[in-house]
């Protein structure tokens, strides 16, 4: 039985195959366009999935959409119906695509594609929550899904169970945690639904100052998560942009412009909504523990991609364990439209007694033969040397131990917005500069921004406060006490020379709070990377390495071969892997660009 599902029209869209209830293969269309967070229908995805699955389009069983547009399009009306005539010009820019794509959704489909067969549609919600439950270890749990919105529904909860699932309560819009979040984001000066990581980042360098007047003010926060927003403050119901000028006002004057200084205040704000947003969390969690009684908790939607709420959810509710959706935002809708077909509506059971997700470590998405890699490579006279499939991993782990910054591409490329090993920039986390390197030289990215580790599954509570693994980098950690080294008082001192105090022995990934975002790799789900800082220890004593997106800021995470040299010669980079060939930077032709490429990638 073949499934696909996809998403499109909002942000990352994607795609994915299941046949009888495995997934098969799962895709972002950023990927293949080279456009961060495509909107568009993504047609280069499903041409992935349905090649990785050797079939054509009009071998599917079922074709499966994760959102029902017309509720959407009834949302957005009496939105603007609600404060006309002010949302005039958000309205005439809005209905062109409505009119042209998002209500015609299987015309849209049958065009792009030339499918003829019938087409299902889940909720935005019940995606959510099915790619939250399927996929999990669990064979029943709570559900709690929390983010901008979609259709009507902010956040929901309900239970698994089996094949089934039970959908309890929604939050409805235009009262949303993710939209406020958003605003706040918005507010600071990063893009709405790609800049919210980096407000979170951001938290540890302010004090939650404005906490209270966030919640006297802004947001009515209720004991079980629920929450009103005062709409006097806001401009997203019928403006084009998500604040207005009585939010300005509170804060002391307008949002901060894109791309200048980060000020005190925006770090505090930072803080502030941080602590909110964590206190929503925790309250909707514990009341979904109430309500439902569950031993585990599963959770989607974009706000479970806030890693620091997730890990406080784990520390203070009373749920034994969670397990989060690795593509938690819209892109996983995809996946969880395709197994809503195969559990919900074909009935077929569910049972997953492994104790393990079927996520597959989350490489879903395109590999390249050795085959296709030389042809590349040799194809372009571009120099590049075999590796000894025996000698590869202690290669790449001398060249990390000698400060060298690799660019590595192997296997399944990865789906959801982290990178797991397989489209990665890695380096020593023993080096201070490391994080400085990587940053201004490499991803050309905000200075204050951390990096993840990556750290082997078996060694990580020797680094880290953990008693659990961490393989989608989806938890923070503090790294443990003995590792970390006293700090000045940060009271009066600027955030560059905060960033420059050394904090613990593994400074490259440690964050101005002593926490990181962890990824723990196993044998099971990623060999290659795991040898590879296996070898790493052998060499320093130490199983951490430092673990970065394979992108510069404003692209997308490399897909293929060709992606991954160019993104290695706009940088400075030194040593490229594909697979079993190594690329040095020295020996490579002069690389001759077109224009100013940096100016043409949509910053985030």
């Amino acid at each position: 039985m073949d499934i696909l599902g996809i998403s499109c029209f909002y942000h990352d869209s994607a795609a994915c195959f299941v046949r009888d209830g495995k997934i098969i293969a799962a895709a972002q269309e950023e990927r293949f366009t080279r456009k961060k967070h495509d909107p568009r229908f993504p047609k280069n995805a499903i041409n992935y999935c349905l090649e990785e699955a050797g079939i054509q389009i009009q071998d599917l069983d079922y074709l499966t959409y994760y959102d029902k547009p017309l509720l959407t399009f009834e949302r957005l009306l009496m939105s603007y119906l609600t404060v006309a005539p002010k949302g005039l010009k958000s309205w005439l820019e809005a209905m062109p695509l409505w009119l042209g794509k998002k209500l015609y959704i299987p015309k849209v489909i049958s065009k792009e594609t030339g499918y003829e067969g019938d087409i299902l549609f889940t909720e935005h919600h019940e995606a959510h929550q099915a790619s939250a439950f399927y996929p999990s270890p669990f064979n029943e749990a709570a559900i709690l899904t929390v983010d901008g919105v979609g259709e009507w529904a902010t956040a929901s909860y309900g239970i698994g169970k089996g094949k089934d699932l039970i959908m309890l309560k929604e939050l409805h819009f235009p009262d949303s945690l993710g939209l406020l979040y958003s605003a706040f984001t918005y507010f600071t000066g990063f893009k709405v639904n790609s800049g919210e990581y980096k407000l979170m980042g951001l938290a540890p360098y302010g004090t939650p100052k404005y906490k209270d007047m966030i919640l006297s003010e802004l947001i009515d926060l209720k004991e079980d998560g629920s929450l009103r927003l005062n709409l006097l403050y806001f401009d997203f119901l019928g403006g084009l942009k998500m604040t207005n000028n009585r939010f300005a006002e509170l804060f002391g004057g307008p949002p901060r412009e894109p791309e200048t200084d980060i000020t005190q205040r925006e770090m505090d704000i930072a803080a502030s909504i941080q602590t909110v947003a964590e206190e929503a969390v925790l309250r909707m969690a514990n009341h979904v523990y109430r309500e439902t009684q569950q031993k585990y908790l599963c959770l989607a939607g974009g706000v479970a991609l806030n890693c620091v709420a997730n890990s406080r959810l784990l520390r203070e509710t009373p749920f034994d364990d969670i397990w989060i959706q690795p593509a938690a935002g819209d892109a996983g809708g995809a996946l969880g439209a395709a197994l809503c077909v195969w559990h919900r509506f074909l009935c077929n059971d569910r049972d997953n007694n492994t104790g393990h997700d079927t996520q597959q470590g989350s490489y879903l998405g395109p590999s390249f033969s050795a085959q296709t890699v030389e042809d590349f490579l040799s194809t372009n006279n571009y120099v590049y040397h075999h590796l000894d499939s025996e000698k590869r991993a202690r290669t790449i782990a001398e060249l990390i131990s000698e400060g060298k910054i690799i660019g590595h591409m192997s296997g399944r490329m990865e789906f959801g917005p982290r990178a797991l090993g397989a489209r990665s920039i890695i380096g020593d986390a023993r080096r201070q500069d490391t994080q400085t390197v990587m940053n201004l030289k490499i991803k050309y990215r905000e200075s204050f921004r951390p990096f993840a580790p990556s750290v082997l599954e078996e060694k990580a509570s020797e680094y880290f406060e953990t008693d659990r693994p961490s393989p989608y980098m989806l938890l923070v950690s503090n790294v443990r006490e003995e590792r970390r080294l006293p700090q000045p008082s940060k009271d009066g001192l600027p955030m560059m020379k905060r960033l420059k105090v050394k904090r613990s022995d593994i400074p490259a990934i440690t964050h101005l709070d002593y926490s990181a975002r962890l990824q723990t790799v196993n044998k099971k789900d990623k060999p290659d990377y795991h040898e590879i800082i296996t070898e790493f220890e052998k060499l320093t004593g130490c199983a951490v390495i430092v673990n970065t997106s394979f992108n510069v800021r404003g692209e997308p995470i490399i897909c293929t071969p060709e992606d991954a040299y160019r993104c290695f010669m706009r940088t400075e980079m030194d040593v490229l892997v594909i697979e079993d060939f190594i690329i040095f930077k020295e020996e490579q032709p002069t690389w001759k660009e077109e224009g100013d490429w940096r100016s043409e990638l949509e910053l985030d």
